[in-house]
């Protein structure tokens, strides 16, 4: 199984295939031929290397959301009261 990760696109290659893109601090380098040239800024989900979906700001943040809600858990923190307040129970 394969995480996607929001990253934002912060420059281009000069071939127009690949983007240098940034998530805390860290750049990687993605080919972006799926998407084709995004403006910097453009957040897009990345998963090997590969730029698979541009996304915006709402999913963005509950993208966020749920990566937080994984690590406090991987950590011994999580508190359900404090996560996908967007989930309705039934």
């Amino acid at each position: 199984m394969c995480l996607s990760i929001p990253k934002q696109v912060v420059a281009w290659e000069a071939d127009g295939d690949f983007a240098w893109v940034e998530r805390n601090g860290q750049r990687e380098q993605v080919n972006m031929m799926l998407l084709g040239p995004q403006p910097i800024g453009t957040w897009v989900l990345t998963s090997l290397g590969l730029a698979k979906e541009v996304i915006e700001p709402e999913e963005l943040a509950l993208i966020e959301e749920a990566l937080s809600a994984l690590a406090a858990s991987l950590d011994g923190d999580y508190d359900s009261t404090l996560y996908f307040q967007d989930i309705k129970p039934r």
